[in-house]
């Protein structure tokens, strides 16, 4: 049998423990912290491989072993690679309290509506990303991964950072700090998790379902997709229609972790609605009067929408890398907009084109980047009233909607 104790964050582990363990792991403040029993073998934590062929070794042999650890280990902890080394029923896993769990009680919160997502070993990108999109975040650090580094990232976004350092420890600090302020200081390696809080979206009502709502980062709840034009302010019906932003919202596929650009983002329809699907989203847009009704129409669906008022493709210069980018606007610019998104996009590029002349250009700029294209033409007619109560059908403007994606993210995972 392996016993997995979790400590550090809550209650210590009592000192029995360890008492019969022929083995015992964990990092070296964890065994530090615990009276081993004299002939035990003790395995300082370091690469997993190694520790994990000692621990069969005693597997094997029946001996008993005991893993200690931070916190919960079953929360993004070493619970998940001894199951699958050695299966749930060899393990009796004992919790302790989680890093994130205690740093939000140290933070006075509650934390059923939190997104959780761990920097540690990881690209810091999809942590900024959630982030960014979502109100209340707590991220799990690691080198390179800290708040120095993810208030860098966050700056001019209007975010408080909660630092939690040492918890559970004589040595514990919680400190409330701006990204900026994050960003220019060394908080050594005992950084535990930091929470990320956009305070001017108020948290919602008592929920029956923990964490993010799905299908949804806003704060109106779960009302579809591909939602009316009359759910956004635009001008003279200069918007993306519902039966476009359908089809290019599957292709574009937003999720929590993602980074969408939404070029010539007019009313900001595509932008707001991959932030309602959890994505961070900057929407770029070269009137001033757009930018205006970007940011009105995201804060009328309570999402965050980083806005970037300048032309494309010089605007898109300055702007971390996307994963999906949906392209709306151009004008004869357009060839160049959709060259510049393409060689750039992770994932995939969504053009949408009223104008049939610019689509071979639009569709050989995706190309040439090595992106597979496909489209389609989008002809629809929708129910309209006529005298005497009867309904006719009426033909909504023909619309080109092309699409590149990049070969290998066909079949690689993307892990939020």
């Amino acid at each position: 049998m392996i016993t997995v104790v979790g400590m550090g964050a809550g209650e210590p582990a009592a000192e029995d423990v360890a008492a019969g363990a022929a083995l015992v792991v964990g990092g070296r403040r964890h065994l530090d912290a615990v009276r081993l029993p004299a002939g035990a073998e003790r395995v300082v934590l370091g690469a997993l491989a190694p520790a994990l062929d000692t621990i069969a070794e005693y597997v094997a042999k029946e001996r008993p072993v005991v893993v200690l650890a931070s916190g919960d280990p079953g929360f993004f902890g070493i619970v998940r690679a001894l199951a699958e080394r050695f299966g749930p029923a060899r393990l009796d896993v004992r919790p302790g309290v989680s890093s994130v769990a205690a740093a939000f009680a140290r933070a006075g919160l509650p934390w059923d509506d939190a997104v959780v997502a761990s920097a540690h070993g990881r690209d810091l990108r999809t942590a900024v990303n959630v982030c960014r999109a979502h109100p209340k975040v707590a991220v799990l650090t690691g080198p390179g991964a800290g708040p120095a580094e993810l208030g860098a990232a966050l700056r001019g976004d209007g975010r408080v950072l909660v630092v939690a350092r040492a918890l559970g420890s004589a040595g514990e600090r919680v400190e409330r700090v701006t990204p900026d302020e994050a960003a220019g200081r060394d908080w050594g390696a005992a950084v535990s998790v930091v929470l990320c809080l956009d305070e001017a979206r108020a948290p919602g009502p008592a929920r029956t379902v923990a964490g993010a709502r799905p299908g949804c980062a806003g704060r109106d709840g779960w009302a579809g997709w591909a939602l009316d034009e009359t759910a956004f302010a635009h001008r003279d019906s200069m918007i993306t229609k519902f039966e476009v932003r359908a089809l290019a919202l599957a292709r574009l596929g937003p999720r929590p972790g993602d980074l969408v650009w939404d070029v010539g983002a007019g009313s900001g329809s595509v932008a707001v609605e991959c932030a309602r699907l959890g994505a961070a989203v900057d929407a770029v847009e070269k009137s001033p009067d757009g930018v205006g009704r970007i940011r009105a129409n995201a804060a009328a669906h309570g999402v965050d929408v980083r806005v970037v008022h300048g032309t494309a493709p010089g605007a898109l210069s300055d702007l971390a890398d996307p994963d999906a980018v949906f392209v709306g606007g151009g004008g004869r610019e357009l060839p160049a907009v959709v060259a510049a998104c393409a060689r750039r996009a992770r994932r995939a590029v969504v053009v949408a084109l009223a104008a049939l002349d610019r689509v071979p250009a639009a569709r050989g700029a995706l190309l040439d980047a090595g992106l597979e294209c496909d489209g389609v033409l989008l002809q629809s007619s929708r129910l309209a009233p006529l005298p005497g109560d009867v309904t006719r059908l009426a033909a909504a403007n023909p619309v080109f909607l092309l699409w590149g994606v990049r070969p290998h993210s066909r079949t690689e995972g993307v892990t939020p």
